[in-house]
């Protein structure tokens, strides 16, 4: 499977999630933010899901759509958007290939012990399924609103 770069369009793919298959194909025709973090319901995962969330309209209103992604099961997502009330697509990629497409899988250090696992990216695409911005390793305060802004100045 190929790799993302800025100025390119993403590979082809095809991932369950909780809206049914999504694929490259089905994210043309308006701007996507996908955004890949490390686990259902931890409270960093939470807060990101629940700015995008409270953000929903805005990034609509801007005719983009937003599509979350982790190695969790679909069972585990269809639990999260139930509790987290999210009106977006989540993406269960177990078998990593959308992580490994994006290169967000890093060794991380946790607890004193080195793990492998998601690190907390986003990516924008457009209406033609090309990247065009990426935030990679990124803080979850403040995000949402920096890539509302991006959207909005790309639309």
């Amino acid at each position: 499977m190929s790799e993302v770069a800025v100025g390119k369009p993403i590979p082809d793919f095809v991932a369950a999630s909780t809206h049914g298959n999504i694929s490259r194909e089905t994210l043309l025709g308006r701007s996507t933010v996908m955004y890949f973090y490390p686990k259902d319901s931890t409270p960093g995962c939470t807060t990101q899901a629940q700015g995008f969330r409270d953000n929903h309209h805005e990034f609509t209103d801007a005719s983009c759509q937003i599509v979350g992604v982790s190695r969790d099961s679909l069972k585990s997502h269809a639990s999260f958007t139930e509790k987290q009330s999210l009106p977006f697509a989540l993406i269960a990629d177990p078998d990593e290939n959308l992580c490994e497409m994006f290169k967000v899988m890093k060794l991380k250090n946790m607890y004193g012990k080195q793990v492998r696992g998601i690190e907390r990216s986003t990516f924008l695409i457009d209406e033609q399924g090309v990247l065009i911005q990426e935030w990679r390793g990124l803080r979850v305060p403040g995000h949402v609103d920096e890539v509302l802004k991006a959207v909005r100045e790309k639309a």
